[in-house]
C-alpha cells in the first residue's frame, strides 16, 4: 500500500490581518510557525520518503524544505493541484464583510452547492485533490510520499477517503504542522493517523482557526500510528 502522509503548512501572520489568504502571494511562516516546521521536518527525519510533494504557495513550500532537510536526497516538488481552494474574488476579502454574504451560509451548512465567484466550487477542489493523491499513488506503489498542502484541501482529501459526504467535511480538524496518513491500496483506504501535533512545541496562545470557517480552539491529539 502506498502511504500518504498529508500535512498543513506552519502557522503565519496572515491570520491575523482578518482576511483571507487563499493563493496571496508572500505569506510565509512567522517565527512561530519556522519553529513548528523544524519540528515537523525532525519528527519525519527517520520516515523513508520516496517524494516530498508541496502546494507551489510560500507557507507550504517553506514547510516541505524543513522536512526535506532531513531528506538530501529528495527535492520538494510543487505540485498545482494540491493548492489551496482558489477562493475568487473571496481571496484578500476581510472575513468580518464575507460573513455578511449569503454565500457564507451555504459554505458552513451546504458546501457541495458554494462556488466562490470568479474561484471554484469547495466540490472541484475535492476533485482536483483526490485526483492528484490517485495519481501519485500510480506514480509511487508501495511507498511513502509526504504531501504539504492546506487545511480545507486537507479536510475535503480526508473526507473522500473516509466515505463521508462533502457537507461533513467541516467536522474535521486539521491543525497547522500536523500530519494526517491514508494508506492506499487495491481494497478500502484506511486513515491511520488524524491531525497529530503530539510533537509541536508548545504555544503561549491558542492555534489559529483551521481553515475559512473554524473556530480557534484546542485540537485533541491523535497518536502518530504507521
Amino acid at each position: 500500500m502506498t502511504e500518504l502522509f498529508l500535512i498543513r503548512h506552519a502557522i503565519n501572520d496572515w491570520v491575523k490581518t482578518g482576511r483571507l489568504a487563499g493563493w496571496t502571494p508572500g505569506v510565509h511562516l512567522n517565527p512561530d510557525g519556522q519553529a513548528q516546521a523544524r519540528a515537523l521536518g525532525e519528527r519525519l527525519a527517520t520516515v523513508p520518503l520516496a517524494a516530498i510533494y508541496s502546494s507551489p504557495l510560500e507557507r507550504t513550500i517553506e514547510t516541505a524544505q524543513a522536512i526535506a532537510a532531513h531528506h538530501p536526497t529528495l527535492t520538494v516538488q510543487p505540485l498545482d493541484d494540491i493548492g489551496e481552494v482558489r477562493y475568487g474574488q473571496w481571496q484578500g476579502a476581510k472575513l468580518s464583510a464575507l460573513r455578511r454574504q449569503k454565500l457564507w451560509h451555504t459554505v458552513q451548512m451546504y458546501p457541495s452547492r458554494a462556488h466562490f465567484p470568479s474561484g471554484e466550487a469547495i466540490r472541484q477542489a475535492q476533485a482536483r485533490a483526490v485526483n492528484a493523491l490517485e495519481n501519485l499513488v500510480t506514480r509511487h506503489p508501495g511507498q511513502r510520499v509526504a504531501i504539504v498542502s492546506h487545511s480545507d484541501v486537507i479536510k475535503l482529501i480526508v473526507a473522500h477517503y473516509l466515505g463521508a459526504h462533502i457537507d461533513l467535511f467541516q467536522r474535521i480538524e486539521i491543525s497547522p504542522a500536523s500530519i494526517s496518513i491514508v494508506r492506499l491500496g487495491s481494497d478500502r483506504p484506511y486513515i491511520t493517523c488524524l491531525n497529530d501535533t503530539s510533537f509541536l512545541p508548545v504555544r503561549r496562545a491558542e492555534p489559529p482557526p483551521s481553515g475559512l470557517w473554524h473556530r480557534a480552539r484546542r485540537t485533541v491529539l491523535d497518536r502518530l500510528t504507521r
